[in-house]
């Protein structure tokens, strides 16, 4: 199974039934403008948040690495999407050519190896996020991005495999939300004094087998009723 090329299609799925197809245009169903640059940099900049950066505040506090982890497949999540949208847009090719190539940049092996602790400390990881955001801006180049953002991922503690399975229980969390009206504002984040993500996190880690379907069950029998 190549894992890339799933991701990138559940993403497409998610973006056609979220926005409407044809969303690549830059507009939604509902007329609104999409951003996928300002979403990134915003889930960078959360990301960031879970580091005890602050010289005034918490200076003895951990990085929270259960929350970069989530982080971190909330920023892949917008950039695939960004990527989707260029190579349609500019026809670059397919959803198979962005996976291969993909599979061809310099990290990308690293990325498909065990899991190592990073030896970076937390102001060193900091600014390979902010490496990520400047490539953002000041590059026209969606590998060199997705290559920066395999740099973030390596050092939060993932590989493709574990990129592979937040990526999904995310995007059936997101599915979720959107069918119990995410969009609205009716939908609840908080269940039972604990956020969603946690909630789909636990999930996933007492089975490690459970499939999409399954996943989707479980949180419609957790999700508080009104």
């Amino acid at each position: 199974m190549n894992k890339i090329l799933q991701m990138l299609q559940l993403q497409q799925q998610l973006n056609d039934a979220t926005n409407g197809e044809g969303w690549e245009k830059g507009i939604t169903k509902n007329g609104k403008k999409i951003d996928w640059k300002r979403c990134t940099y915003l889930e960078c900049a959360e990301l960031i948040e879970s580091y005890p950066w602050k010289h005034w505040k918490n200076i003895d506090a951990q990085p929270d690495y259960a929350n970069i982890k989530i982080e971190t497949v909330d920023i892949w999540h917008f950039i695939m999407s960004q990527g989707l949208q260029e190579y349609k847009i500019k026809n670059i090719g397919t959803i198979e050519e962005l996976a291969l190539h993909i599979e061809t940049l310099d990290n990308y092996a690293t990325f498909t190896e065990e899991i190592s602790p990073t030896a970076r400390d937390y102001y060193a990881q900091i600014e390979v996020v902010e490496i990520l955001i400047k490539r953002l801006f000041c590059e026209d180049n969606i590998e060199a991005l997705i290559e920066a953002f395999i740099d973030v991922a390596i050092q939060s503690g993932l590989n493709l495999d574990t990129l592979y399975k937040l990526y999904i229980g995310k995007n059936i969390l997101n599915t979720f939300r959107q069918d119990h009206g995410y969009k609205e504002g009716t939908y609840i984040k908080i269940w039972h004094g604990k956020e969603d993500n946690v909630i789909m996190q636990h999930a996933l880690d007492t089975n490690k087998d459970i499939s999409p379907k399954e996943l989707y069950e479980v949180l419609e029998n957790a999700y508080p009723k009104k």
